[in-house]
């Protein structure tokens, strides 16, 4: 066991594995200290992976070289991709997990990385010496040192779980909170300040009546999360139900609001206005008579059930009770009541954009204690981080993505440029260039850059070079073939589209929206070859070959949208500028841009309270 790293990791959730991995990975000597080994990246909240743009961040971690996407297709039980009817923008891959086999194949990642190491035990403080940190000190006294700290200790630090008027000290049910941090940290400048999340209560599969529910399969079609060539056992699914409250569930739920801590002022810290707890639907929403729960299966060889949209801090009695008021329900026997949790997070505009700390250097911060909630959020604020502290560590330059490259980069650059005032959950709708950061193209977006930082491998540089070419062929077939009325008119017809009156390329039929290829392809024989010769990947290139034809003035018009506004973020700051000094500008932006220091135009124009006329004042300042 060494005493010297280039890279510490203290927390093993789904930020930590994805930091302690990557820093692995580019040849770091990293330690991963968490409390406990039997749960890396433990599915605290419901075991699914993905979901809308959720998906699309997945997608993005698996092409720079992380492992969600892996894990997730060797552990999942159902997949589904949301959002079909909507155009590819928004379609969103889903998987359902087994939670036991999830942590397991975590296990396996991380210990066939050669260059990581382990410890159990807890951080209870940072080495910090001549202003920076140098390590960390554990709950039996131990110091470790290193280069690099990355602190992802999710719900853990100061947690505090509320069951009613119970309170039980800890980051998660049955397991102790870390102290000592947050104190320290607000000592040497930071801002600390308090979140809320919350999970449903668990239940025994055997008291369900399925029968009375809505059943809600997964997709037939073979999908995964990874661009690697990996087969996956599409055999083992299971599918999730679906009931609704009641108003008799409400009524239940309403004589426990007295001995609610969130109603009752217990808690005052800020919660997940997109997730939020029955109770609080309940009052929210006081017009809607029902409101929809999502039973999903914990894993293949267990009866356990998660309610998805039944988070609650309520009493268990009451919980209970009004779950009993849900048909299908009317016999369920709980394993484990909801809670809600309190914890500490760091607001994140004292961060850089690689996700180091302004306050104190070599100090790096990813996941929860950043103000976001979700698995997918996490993993990838993790991977980023444990890719600059690498870098740094080599003394090569920054990896920080832009917006119009990555979900990853709207992720990470509201959380630094605006902050967040409720747990920040990523949506479609925060990306201007949602056209370009589609779920099929991550690869194409990102596993070159990767690449010339030396995380992403040979295997999967290749792969996206092969994808390149097949969908070529594909085009360029399409563009030369042409397609006669008598060969084709019959299938125009019945697809609701106008005959074609004469020969026509095969590639302007494609462009009909009634048109799918996955149809052509049984029209066209020589379409059909090319398909088959795609072999495993004949769909993944059947879909990027129709995106790219059917989209693609959107996709040149957002391009060129997206260098317009990447100009700005050319023009820099300089981070020590004294703003006060422009008296043209707004008091509201010299007191935001001294405080948030931009590193760019770009990143000025998106903080909130700075006008465009304050960003014109900057411009002609700099001569623009």
């Amino acid at each position: 066991m060494n005493s010297e790293y280039d890279v510490i990791v203290v927390g093993g959730g789904h930020a930590g594995c994805e930091a302690a991995s990557a820093a692995g990975n580019m040849g770091c000597r990293t330690l991963l200290i968490t409390m406990d080994m039997t749960k890396f990246a433990q599915m605290s909240c419901n075991p699914a992976m993905g979901g809308v743009a959720k998906g699309q961040i997945i997608r993005e971690i698996d092409a720079i070289g992380g492992y969600s996407g892996i894990v997730t297709d060797r552990s999942m039980i159902q997949f589904r991709m949301l959002n079909r009817s909507k155009g590819p923008a928004m379609w969103s891959p889903r998987a359902q997990c087994d939670r036991a086999t999830f942590t397991l194949e975590w296990r396996k990642v991380l210990e066939g990385i050669e260059k990581l190491e382990f410890w159990q035990d807890k951080v209870t403080s940072l080495v910090i010496e001549e202003g920076k940190v140098r390590g960390v000190e554990t709950g039996m006294g131990i110091r470790f040192y290193s280069r690099k700290v990355i602190l992802t200790a999710g719900t853990f630090i100061n947690g505090l779980i509320h069951v009613g008027s119970v309170k039980l000290q800890g980051g998660r049910m049955g397991e102790p909170p870390a102290y000592g941090l947050s104190e320290q940290l607000r000592d040497h400048g930071f801002e600390v300040g308090r979140m809320k999340t919350g999970t449903p209560a668990r239940i025994d599969g055997r008291s369900i009546d399925f029968k009375k529910l809505q059943e809600q399969p997964g997709d037939k079609e073979q999908r995964k999360f990874s661009y690697l060539d990996h087969q996956v056992d599409y055999t083992n699914h299971k599918s999730c139900y679906i009931a609704y409250t009641n108003l008799t569930v409400h009524s239940e739920l309403e004589k426990g609001f007295d001995q609610s801590p969130m109603f009752n002022g217990t808690i005052e810290s800020i919660g997940p206005r997109y997730c939020p707890s029955i109770e609080d639907k309940i009052v929210t929403f006081s017009e809607k008579e029902q409101h929809q729960l999502f039973l999903e299966p914990e894993g293949l060889n267990t009866v356990e059930y998660y309610i998805n949209g039944f988070s609650s801090s309520l009493p268990w009695e009451v919980q209970y009770k009004a779950l009993l008021q849900v048909e299908g329900l009317e016999k369920v026997k709980i394993f484990r009541p909801g809670y809600a949790i309190e914890y500490d997070y760091y607001p994140p505009t004292q961060l850089y954009h690689t996700l180091e700390t302004k306050h104190l250097p070599n100090l790096y911060f990813a996941g929860q204690i950043n103000g976001t909630t979700g698995y997918e959020e996490a993993g990838a604020q993790g991977l980023m981080a444990g890719i600059n502290a690498g870098l740094r560590v080599r003394g090569d330059q920054e990896f920080v993505l832009g917006r119009d490259q990555a979900y990853i980069g709207v992720l990470i650059d509201d959380l630094v440029t605006k902050g967040v005032d409720e747990p920040y959950r990523m949506f479609t709708s925060r990306a201007e260039y949602r056209i370009l950061l589609r779920q099929d193209n991550a690869d194409e977006r990102l596993t070159e850059l990767s690449a010339m930082i030396g995380l992403a491998g040979e295997e999967r540089v290749a792969l996206l070079k092969e994808k390149r070419k097949l969908v070529e062929s594909l085009v360029v077939f399409m563009e030369e073939t042409s397609i006669s009325p008598e060969m084709i008119n019959g299938f125009l017809t019945s697809a609701g589209t106008s005959p074609l009156r004469q020969k026509m390329k095969l590639i302007e039929v494609v462009k009909r929206p009634q048109v799918s290829l996955w149809d052509l392809i049984h029209e066209i024989p020589g379409l059909k070859k090319l398909y088959e010769e795609c072999g495993r990947r004949g769909d993944e290139i059947l879909e990027a070959a129709e995106i790219s034809i059917k989209y693609e003035g959107y996709i040149v018009r957002e391009r060129q949208m997206a260098d317009k506004i990447k100009r700005l973020e050319r023009i820099r700051l300089d981070e020590n500028f004294d703003y006060h000094r422009l008296k043209s500008l707004s008091t509201e932006a010299r007191q935001k841009l001294s405080k948030l220091k931009p590193g760019t135009i770009g990143q000025a124009s998106r903080i909130s309270g700075v006008s465009p006329s304050d960003i014109s004042v900057l411009l002609i300042y700099m001569g623009r």
